[in-house]
Order: structure tokens, then C-alpha cells, then sequence
């Protein structure tokens, strides 16, 4: 059971970083904090099956995101609006 190693969990949480770092789209963030929260939880001993794992994975990504989602924001404003076609002389 590879899920159930806690430095399989890290390993995940660097790829996703990468991931996140070659194509900067605010989810692999979230994702990559919730692999490493799962590492931790896995390191210190939880043993839930890999159904529990997977589910901690999921909880702990969610909860990651929306706080990140908090602390960063969003990007307000940054569409723009143009007023005046400067075709039209």
C-alpha cells in the first residue's frame, strides 16, 4: 500500500507544487498543502485504510484552498473595461 507512506504523501505534495509553479492556476496550491498535511498525519501514525487517507486528502485540500482563497483573494478588477474604440475618430 504506497498511499499509506507518509513520503509518498510528501512526494505528491512536491509535484504538485511544481505543478503549480509551471502552470499558475491556484489549485494545485491547495492540493499541494493537503498532501502535506496527509504526510504529516500519515507520519505520526493515522491509519485509516486508504478510503480514510483519500477522504483526509480531500478534507484537508478543501480547508487549504478556502484558506488560501481567503488570505489571497481574488484578483478584482482585473478585466478591462474599455470605454472608448479607438477606431472611432
Amino acid at each position: 500500500m504506497w498511499w499509506l507512506l507518509w513520503w509518498v504523501w510528501v512526494a505528491v505534495a512536491i509535484v504538485l507544487g511544481v505543478l503549480e509553479v509551471l502552470a499558475p492556476v491556484f489549485v494545485f496550491l491547495g492540493f499541494s498543502a493537503g498532501a502535506m498535511g496527509t504526510a504529516l498525519l500519515v507520519g505520526l501514525g493515522l491509519d485509516t485504510g486508504i478510503g480514510g487517507t483519500l477522504l483526509i486528502f480531500a478534507v484537508l485540500s478543501a480547508a487549504a484552498y478556502a484558506v488560501l482563497r481567503m488570505w489571497l483573494g481574488t484578483h478584482k478588477g482585473s478585466a478591462r473595461i474599455v470605454e472608448r474604440d479607438i477606431n472611432e475618430n
